[in-house]
């Protein structure tokens, strides 16, 4: 996982082809701006829907993440002390800084790069009071250089408290170097030639900001009230289960529902026991989730489905939460505040939608099931084609969903985020990794329609696979996650 082949799976082109498709979603786009929100990430990658993907209205479709960046070196010639003579520092320097402006824009980052190098201990302590006073969101320090203060610098940039991206191209570091500062939390130190991985850093550092100033609705209960999820600083704003209620009640079936029931129905492989009203009355819930994150200014959103709509008539939103996650809005079932960050982690730092799933344990083949009836599509990704799926009713014979089809052999990574770890006050990140199996025929089994069996690597006792709603995704991403642990202080977890 430490090579630059596994880290350009998530640092690739699939995340950074916004402009690409600039010219064909620009009147979608236009729109939503006018209405105070930001299009979802399947609208601005190029999805197959000719439909406009539901929008974030959160401060977090907003936020402008800010990175202050600068070079270190000595002045003066190399000779021979490392990197030696042999390094053109300068033209070295030219490339990064082409690169860092290049991934900044990519990541819709205000990237503050020092326009010379860090030459002095009293330079860098100057450049580090600036970047703290600025409160910026994160550091990224390049070292063009191994000798005189460089390590110093990177030392005082780690223990800034400012979550910190140490970058030190192959000839800036021995492992007498790295040793103690990589055990440090609030920084990760990235030794290559290959770029990939200080891009992946940068961002993570966007991420972290954008999660800091997201904001999710959790339908749930009777009261209004705000809070926030630990460290990671994902608002949570929480409104009544009769906000939910007393909107579907109000708002009459209209064309864009029929339209998103016959998209479904024509790009279905088949369609089992669900009738067209069932998935009418699925975008039905899909469009009334849409007016609540409007009326709310949410980047996200969950509710407690089962307490809220289980005694009803009305459509739990199994596809409306489908659908939400395609467009690249964080949608977690059952007011499951865990599964709302790990949603906002997967989505944010990966650029592609995660599958909740309750876990149950198969010993032959010593595997786990993930099981649940609301899956999204793109699993590739939200500006890759979707995966084939059959529109059924769910184990309860009842409203409609996705059971989309998970392709076999697929490397998969599993992310549960707990509010709680060792520590109260710092969230636990369960880390896992494998491929998938099979997809479970559902019935004859019985349980969840969406059920994908998943052989974990390592894991030997199945019947203790720990925590639960984890999410599922595409991708061999457990050294990413570990290091976005490390980035802002979390309590890893790997399995």
């Amino acid at each position: 996982m430490h090579g630059s082949h596994c880290y350009a799976q998530c640092c690739g082109k699939h995340s950074w082809r916004r402009r690409d498709f600039l010219s064909a979603s620009a009147l979608a786009v236009g729109s939503a701006l006018l209405n105070g929100c930001a299009p979802g990430s399947a609208a601005r990658n190029g999805a197959v829907s000719m439909l406009a993907a539901a929008p974030r209205c959160g401060p977090g479709a907003n936020c402008v993440p800010t990175i202050h960046a600068a070079f270190v070196r000595r002045k003066g010639p190399y000779g021979m002390w490392w990197p030696g003579e042999v390094y053109d520092g300068d033209a070295a320097r030219a490339m990064y800084t082409r690169k860092i402006q290049e991934t900044g824009a990519q990541l819709r980052a205000n990237v503050t790069l020092r326009p010379e190098p860090l030459c002095s201990a009293a330079e860098a302590d100057e450049w580090l009071a600036h970047a703290t006073q600025a409160n910026c969101d994160g550091l990224l320090l390049v070292l063009l250089d191994r000798q005189q203060h460089a390590w110093p610098t990177a030392d005082k940039a780690i223990d800034s408290g400012i979550p910190t991206v140490i970058y030190a191209p192959l000839g800036t570091a021995f492992t007498t170097n790295t040793a103690a500062p990589s055990r440090k939390a609030g920084a990760v130190i990235y030794c290559t030639d290959d770029f990939c991985q200080p891009a992946y850093g940068m961002k993570m550092l966007a991420a972290g900001a954008r999660m800091k100033a997201t904001r999710v609705v959790v339908i749930h209960g009777s009261a209004r009230s705000d809070g926030e999820f630990p460290r990671l600083g994902i608002k949570l704003r929480h409104v009544p289960a009769s906000t939910f209620l007393d909107l579907y009640r109000a708002m009459p079936e209209n064309q864009e529902m029929q339209q998103i029931a016959d998209e479904y129905l024509a790009r279905a492989k088949r369609v089992f026991g669900a009738t067209r009203q069932d998935v009418l009355n699925g975008a039905h819930s899909y469009l009334v989730a849409r007016q609540i994150m409007r009326q709310e200014e949410a980047d996200g959103i969950t509710m407690d489905c089962l307490g809220v709509l289980g005694p009803t008539k009305m459509s739990l939103p199994c596809l409306a939460w489908s659908r939400m996650n395609d467009d690249g809005i964080p949608a977690a079932c059952e007011a499951d505040l865990g599964a709302v960050a790990s949603h906002v982690v997967v989505q944010y730092l990966f650029d592609r939608p995660g599958f909740q799933q309750d876990p149950v344990p198969e010993t032959v083949r010593k595997a786990v099931i993930g099981a649940h009836c609301s899956c999204p599509t793109r699993l590739n990704g939200f500006d890759k084609p979707p995966e084939p799926f059959y529109l059924r009713h769910h184990h309860a014979e009842r409203d409609a969903t996705t059971q989309t089809i998970w392709r076999v052999g697929q490397d998969v990574t599993c992310i549960d985020v707990l509010a709680e770890g060792k520590n109260k006050d710092v969230p636990r990140v369960l880390i896992s990794s494998g491929k998938v199996l099979e997809n479970m025929k559902v019935p004859p089994s019985g349980g969840c329609v969406v059920s994908v069996m998943v052989k974990f690597d390592g894991v030997e006792d199945v019947l203790a696979f720990p925590g639960f709603h984890q999410l599922f995704f595409y991708g061999s991403f457990k050294q990413h996650l570990v290091d976005f642990c490390r980035l802002f202080k979390l309590e890893a977890q790997v399995l």
